[in-house]
């Protein structure tokens, strides 16, 4: 590997510019003679069947449901080890982020149903600002490098987490039409088979996996958005058992797919889900309930939402500012969680049919406009306002 290159891909900015290289690309097949290649790719059916059990999907659905049940299956892991021995290990560091995520999903559902309250069909979407894309965000601050603490990337980690896991909570609860019984039944025996092997300290990868695996097709087929067991399973992996290295067994998972994450699934979901299409759409339509309700969640609610939920917690001594940080980078951590974009999108094919209204004929506009305000000033607040850490060693 060329030396350039092999600096390039160990830069902590590298799946930031991949990331957002495959953003652009996405937009550029998407409103151009390629869009025609571009559907066809994601519509592909790719199909997987296993005696009377069938899954089939296109291309797109096998990239959200499936990677990035990995994806989150990484963080989760990185998550539970910042929990035991990292920055996360005191419940006083826990309750920050989480208070952020709660205001950053309460403050813009409230504006959003602000501005609709007199539309009960546009209040369906209520619940589309509320969402933080935690693959965007986490790229956005990797451009960054070492102009934010490291500690700042664990507090935006463990917030979008939360928040995503509460996105979730809200789609099974509110955007689900029905809940197969069966198949929560067979994913909550998958968690109690995982809990059996985490007590026993097994030390195997495989089993954990094929678990694991079985849990992720349960959770599919049950109605419930299947990125969660990832997380599920990374929970269940145990730190204080030693793996093949030496290290402790999620530790070494972790390691063995970051780099297939950061510089694969990340790009390649952003490529797949970033193709929005602005065919139709003008920029008056802004003004409209929908789209203006979310763009404000996005870029006000997130930022107003995060940023005084933590900073309360913080005046009122339940936690402390993270580690080498200021109040301004909290908030500029507080504008990036205004990057709703995919999981935004996701959710709005929840909330409106587009074969059936015209409401959601402008939603993406609202994302669109909303998650790019909060991703570029964000990125200039922490690049030229916020301070430098200043290294404590």
């Amino acid at each position: 590997m060329p030396s350039a290159l092999k600096r390039f891909l160990q830069s902590g900015s590298a799946s930031g510019v991949l990331l957002l290289i495959a953003t652009v690309l996405a937009l550029i097949f998407a409103n151009s003679g390629l869009k025609s290649w571009y559907d066809a790719l994601l519509d592909t059916p790719v199909e997987v069947r296993v005696g009377a059990l069938q899954i089939a999907k296109p291309l797109l659905l096998w990239i959200n449901d499936g990677l990035m049940a990995v994806f989150f299956f990484l963080v989760g892991l990185e998550l539970k080890r910042e929990m035991l021995v990292g920055s996360l290990s005191s419940a006083r560091r826990i309750v920050l982020p989480a208070m952020g995520a709660l205001g950053g999903m309460l403050i813009p559902a409230l504006i959003y149903a602000a501005l609709n309250r007199h539309d009960p069909i546009a209040l369906n979407g209520w619940a589309i600002p509320a969402a933080t894309d935690i693959a965007f965000a986490l790229g956005i601050l990797a451009l960054l490098g070492s102009r934010v603490p490291p500690a700042l990337r664990v507090f935006l980690a463990t917030l979008a987490v939360v928040d995503d896991i509460g996105a979730i909570i809200i789609i099974a609860i509110f955007y689900t039409d029905h809940l197969s019984a069966i198949s929560m039944a067979v994913a909550g025996a998958m968690i109690l088979a995982l809990f059996i092997l985490n007590r026993l300290k097994v030390a195997a990868v495989a089993p954990y996996l094929l678990v694991g695996l079985v849990m992720w097709v349960a959770v599919l087929k049950s109605g419930v958005h299947a990125t969660l067991a990832g997380v599920v399973l990374a929970l269940f992996i145990p730190y204080r058992v030693k793996g093949e290295s030496g290290r402790p067994l999620s530790v070494e998972m972790e390691h063995s797919i970051e780099r297939t994450v950061a510089f694969g699934i990340m790009p390649l979901f952003a490529f797949a889900n970033a193709g929005v299409s602005l065919n139709g759409i003008h920029w008056h339509n802004l003004l409209d309930g929908i789209p203006l309700g979310i763009a404000a969640g996005l870029f006000f609610g997130k930022q107003l939402g995060v940023f005084l939920f933590a900073g309360a917690t913080i005046l009122v001594g339940a936690a402390k500012l993270p580690e080498g940080a200021t109040w301004r980078h909290l908030y500029g951590i507080s504008l990036i969680c205004g990057i709703g974009f995919t999981m935004s999108l996701f959710i709005s094919s929840l909330a409106f049919d587009p074969n059936a209204s015209g409401y959601a004929s402008t939603d993406r506009l609202g994302i669109l406009l909303g998650s790019f305000l909060s991703a570029v000033l964000g990125l200039l607040w922490l690049r030229y306002i916020a301070p430098k850490p200043v290294s404590t060693k």
